[in-house]
């Protein structure tokens, strides 16, 4: 609704539990009541995903900024740039799974993203770790060439630049970047309809 409140129907719908315990129970009349609720969850991911940037915050890693810093830097150079929305959010959750998957945090990053955003913007947050590495593998015995393995890739170039003018130039503390508040309205629009998901009907021809 437009005030932001329920009607007492909606409201009531939004307690309705399903009658299952065991899925092979599960009824269309059931599935409906857990569709209704998911479309109420899915709604408010945007605000969940401000939640856990918010546990960036403070968590250096041995940078000169902490995680949320860079992420913000990341995605405020990216929106002065002129990029798109979905790109600057692409560039603000790129290392969203630093908390809870430290050893492959694009892959968690590049879940979250998948059903909301291009092939393209997908690719480029899904590798930019490797791609990344070229900037500082071989300080540590790793090969900075990793990402060669991807060269010829459509979307190989794309992800080194994100990488060269955006990610690896996010780490000035004089920097300043815009605050998580200004781009919470480009979140809800951008991770509001997905376009592909294994829940979603085909749209039929």
């Amino acid at each position: 609704m437009a005030d932001g409140h329920q009607h007492p129907e909606e409201h009531e719908r939004a307690h309705e539990r399903a009658k299952f315990h065991a899925m092979v129970d599960g009824t269309q009349e059931d599935w409906a009541i857990i569709a209704d609720a998911s479309v109420a969850f899915g709604r408010d991911l945007p605000k969940r995903l401000v939640s856990h940037l918010k546990l960036l915050q403070g968590d250096c890693g041995g940078f000169a900024i902490d995680r949320l810093d860079h992420s913000l830097q990341t995605a405020t150079r990216a929106f002065q740039d002129g990029r798109d929305e979905e790109y600057v959010v692409c560039a603000l959750l790129h290392d969203i799974g630093d908390i809870l998957g430290p050893r492959n945090h694009a892959d968690i990053a590049a879940a979250i993203l998948q059903p909301f955003v291009s092939e393209q913007n997908h690719w480029m947050v899904a590798h930019h770790a490797i791609f990344q590495g070229y900037y500082f593998f071989h300080h540590l015995g790793l090969d900075r060439d990793m990402r060669d393995q991807f060269r010829g890739h459509p979307s190989f170039e794309y992800t080194a630049q994100f990488c060269h003018i955006y990610d690896q130039e996010a780490f000035d503390p004089a920097y300043a970047s815009m605050p998580l508040e200004a781009f919470e309205p480009m979140l809800h629009r951008v991770m509001s309809t997905p376009r592909r998901s294994i829940y979603l009907r085909e749209a039929k021809l």
